[in-house]
């Protein structure tokens, strides 16, 4: 049996730290972090664990709501969807992921970019 994506870059303790690392990020990031001004930031980065992990074939814990419900009347633009994916990347290159791993995560993400963007 193969591994899952979520196994190959390291499980939980690594989505944790590259949660965390994106977080700082887009805090750091003007064109994206005013998304973030009035959000729980505990509450999004166990929410975004949960996803992340579901996404990368790990548990399925991920109990939020649909994403375009989330970013419903946010009016995320290509660019902030972007922006936030590259440093997803980023993160994730720091936090020692092998580039194809990336790659494939980041083409897991691409996939609800219809339900973030233009809601």
């Amino acid at each position: 049996m193969s591994a899952t994506l979520y196994d190959k870059i390291g499980g939980k303790a690594t989505v944790e730290k590259v949660v965390e690392d994106l977080h700082k990020r887009i805090l750091a990031d003007g064109s994206v972090s005013p998304f973030f001004a009035k959000t729980d930031l505990a509450k999004q980065r166990g929410h975004f664990i949960a996803f992340l992990t579901q996404l990368l074939e790990g548990p399925k814990e991920y109990a939020g709501r649909p994403m375009d419900k989330t970013h419903a009347g946010m009016s995320v633009q290509p660019q902030h969807f972007e922006a936030v994916t590259k440093h997803l990347s980023d993160a994730m290159a720091t936090n020692g992921v092998a580039a194809d791993d990336i790659n494939a995560a980041i083409a897991r993400v691409s996939n609800v970019k219809g339900a973030i963007v233009n809601k």
